[in-house]
């Protein structure tokens, strides 16, 4: 197993036999010939590991915006990556004799965790769910950027006129005719700097929404050609599609779907004591995917006719309160989730469609 520890300059990998003693280590830049070198090296050490029957696998640390291009350049070289959540590689390194932190031990820690744990999610690079998480990650960054430039309209409106600023509604500052309404009323009453900054504003909020408008349409177009029956799924839009669709990046890299409903947070966690049985929340997982999968349950808990309601009614008559029903819910949709992409993925129809 070797184990890397990734940066933006830099990236430090560790080999480690099957009991997880290190037997190498070796930094290289995070470049393409730094990528070959690391490569050339791991095939050099773990000759010997290979002569023995050892299957030769890499273990990353789970932060794509910086181990990307290594995955890329080691899948290309026909590698088999698994990707190690930050909180369990965390765990490994606090358990470990060696105390203290560097990025040897880091690699290191990266390493006896995967091997520890022999069902972790390998990686994989499918170019429609990449394409699709970087227009959902591009439309949640200019949600934030207008959520924060119609904060500071607020206070400019309320500065103005502060009947002006109450009468339009909480989410009032993101609807077209409205703000087109404000865009000719600013420079009409309100001259002055205060008033054309307001203005200004406006017009930023404007083209923020359009362009928003236009990845929604784009990402629902793209969920109906790679799953359309996600959105037959009651709770489940677009956006939430897309999410799923996303962060999970090819169901069929997951072992069952116990596995996919571990990497999504929602298997349950036991928290038994003596005469007591019960499970509790996960707190650890893709947080993005648990929080779609957390969506669609909360609106399958409000449609009276929805099975979603029916399962979660089901389990409060057991005795479970909100939190374990809800967790119950979660984790019977990440089985149903995990389901639907695999019949897309093999749906060969839908994919060309």
């Amino acid at each position: 197993m070797v184990g890397v520890d990734v940066h933006k300059d830099t990236h430090t990998a560790v080999v480690v036999d099957q009991l997880g003693a290190r037997r190498a280590q070796r930094r290289v830049q995070a470049t393409d010939a730094g990528h070959l070198e690391l490569l050339a090296w791991a095939q050099r050490e773990c000759r010997e590991l290979a002569a023995d029957g050892q299957e030769i696998e890499w273990a990353l640390e789970d932060c794509r915006h910086v181990s990307l291009r290594l995955e890329r350049a080691l899948l290309a070289a026909g590698q088999r990556v698994r990707r190690v959540p930050p909180k369990l590689m965390a765990g490994a390194r606090s358990s470990a004799r060696q105390f203290g932190k560097s990025d040897p031990i880091d690699a290191t820690a990266i390493a006896r965790a995967a091997l520890r744990e022999p069902n972790l999610p390998v990686a994989e690079h499918d170019p429609e769910s990449r394409e699709l998480k970087l227009l959902v990650d591009h439309r949640e960054h200019l949600v934030t950027e207008r959520t924060a430039m119609i904060c500071r309209l607020r206070w400019h409106l309320h500065e103005l006129d502060p009947e002006l600023e109450r009468s339009i509604p909480a989410r009032g500052l993101d609807k077209p005719t409205r703000l087109t309404a404000l865009a000719a009323l600013l420079p009409a009453e309100h001259p002055g700097l205060v008033g054309e900054l307001a203005a200004e504003l406006v017009g930023d909020i404007l083209k923020r929404t359009s362009r928003i408008r236009a990845l929604e349409r784009e990402i629902a177009r793209r969920v109906a050609v790679l799953a359309p029956q996600l959105l037959e799924l009651p709770g489940c839009g677009p956006l939430s599609a897309a999410k799923l669709i996303a962060e999970t990046a090819r169901p069929d890299r997951f072992r069952s779907e116990a596995c996919f409903a571990m990497h999504a947070g929602t298997a349950p966690i036991p928290a038994s004591s003596g005469r007591t049985n019960r499970h509790r929340l996960a707190r650890g997982g893709n947080r993005q995917l648990n929080a779609a999968l957390h969506r669609i349950a909360l609106t399958q808990t409000r449609l009276a006719d929805s099975l979603g309601r029916a399962y979660y009614d089901k389990r409060r008559a057991r005795g479970d309160n909100h939190n374990e029903a809800m967790r119950a819910l979660k984790r019977r949709l990440a089985r149903v989730v995990f389901n639907l992409l695999l019949q897309s993925r093999t749906a060969p129809d839908t994919v060309a469609a």
